[in-house]
This record gives C-alpha cells, sequence and structure tokens, in this order.
C-alpha cells in the first residue's frame, strides 16, 4: 500500500485561481499515476501525476495528463463521465465502511457520490456546487497524430468528503486512491496510482485503496 503525506498550505490565501494552481505546484506532494492493472486487455499508458495539499478545510488536487487522444462528450454532472477523457479521486474516512469517489472529465463535469457498494450509492448533489473545477487543454501534434496534454484542478470541500464542518483534515488519515480513465476513447485505457489486484478493471475497490497521511 503507498502513502502519501499531504502538505497543509495556505492555498485559499491565494488571489487568483491561477496562482492556487501554482502554489499547488510548488508545495503540493506529487504522486505519480501509472499502475497500468489489466495490461493484456487494456495495455495503454500515460504520463499521468497528481499534486496534492490541503489547508485544514478543503483538499486540493491538479491532476496533468500528458499527450491523450482525447474524448468529451458528457457536459452534465452525474452523465458518464468515465467513458471520456476522466480522472478520479477515491476516499474513505479512517473507520469508515462508507467510501466517495469524484470522477472528473476533461470538461470538468463531476460525479460525485457515497458508496455502499458499487451498485449502493447516494449522489452527493448537495455538495455539488461546492466543489471547484478549472481545466486548460492543449492540443499538439506527434507524428501527425493530434493528441492533447490538459490538466484538471479540483477544490473539494471536507464536507464533502464526510468531514464536519467544524473538523480540520490536519492529522487526518484518508484512504484513498487516484484512477485517469477513458472507457471510451480513441485508446481505452485504466491507470491507477495504487495497484489493484482484480481480474477485470474495476475502480470500486477500496480493499486496495492506498493512504493520505494529512499534515
Amino acid at each position: 500500500m503507498k502513502t502519501l503525506k499531504v502538505p497543509k498550505q495556505h492555498i485559499s490565501q491565494c488571489e487568483t485561481i491561477f496562482d492556487c494552481i501554482n502554489l499547488l505546484r510548488e508545495a503540493g506532494v506529487v504522486a505519480k499515476i501509472d499502475q497500468v492493472n489489466w495490461k493484456k486487455e487494456f495495455p495503454k499508458s500515460l504520463p499521468v501525476t497528481v499534486r496534492v495539499a490541503h489547508d485544514g478545510e478543503k483538499i486540493y488536487l491538479c491532476f496533468e495528463v500528458v499527450g491523450e487522444k482525447i474524448r468529451a462528450v458528457n457536459t452534465e454532472d452525474f452523465g458518464s463521465v468515465w467513458e471520456d477523457s476522466c480522472v478520479e479521486f477515491f476516499m474513505q474516512r479512517e473507520g469508515e465502511a462508507v467510501y466517495r469517489n469524484f470522477e472528473c472529465n476533461i470538461l470538468g463535469a463531476l460525479l460525485a457520490a457515497k458508496h455502499e457498494t458499487r451498485q449502493i450509492a447516494e449522489k452527493l448533489t448537495e455538495h455539488m456546487s461546492s466543489i471547484s473545477r478549472f481545466s486548460t487543454i492543449r492540443h499538439r501534434y506527434e507524428n501527425g497524430i493530434q493528441v492533447s496534454d490538459w490538466t484538471m484542478f479540483l477544490i473539494i470541500p471536507r464536507q464533502a468528503m464526510g468531514f464536519h464542518a467544524d473538523e480540520s483534515l490536519s492529522g487526518k488519515k484518508i484512504r484513498a486512491n487516484f484512477y485517469k480513465c477513458g472507457d471510451k476513447t480513441p485508446e481505452t485505457h485504466f491507470i491507477s496510482w495504487n495497484p489493484i489486484d482484480l481480474p477485470s478493471p474495476d475502480f470500486h475497490a477500496p480493499q486496495f485503496f492506498g493512504l493520505l497521511e494529512m499534515e
């Protein structure tokens, strides 16, 4: 099980979203999303990282994807975002049986829910307006083929992750995994931060979560 020590930074005091992203890039801890768990059926890999920090009240994530043949179809929250170029954060509070997933496609369309199991889930509708998303896309060509480098910056408040409004993230241990997928992209892929030992692609696997230690 991988462990990530997440630093506490005063990112919320930045004046602009660009200042927030720059500080996160400078001071956040980096995790490589590089585990291709189903190499025989889905061998595609991409350079993907996520930078992580928190300020006690929110967690800040900046995913960076390099050289993807993108798909961007779903525009509404709670749509089938995993079919598009998508990054994901699954987490579980220490001592809880339920887990939460935050799946965001390249357009910023978000799926967020609290799960007892993959099938038994409750949408986090009341928290959607509090979760910020900001993306950038750079199109370019490799050997005459168009690919894209893109980023997704997410700000998720503690209440959306199941913590109380007066409960600090400082000192908490959160079980989690980060994912990159694209079920219907030109090159289907399923990549994770912590490895998953299952026979077929399934990210709803808290038994394979890693650990975030919040400073």
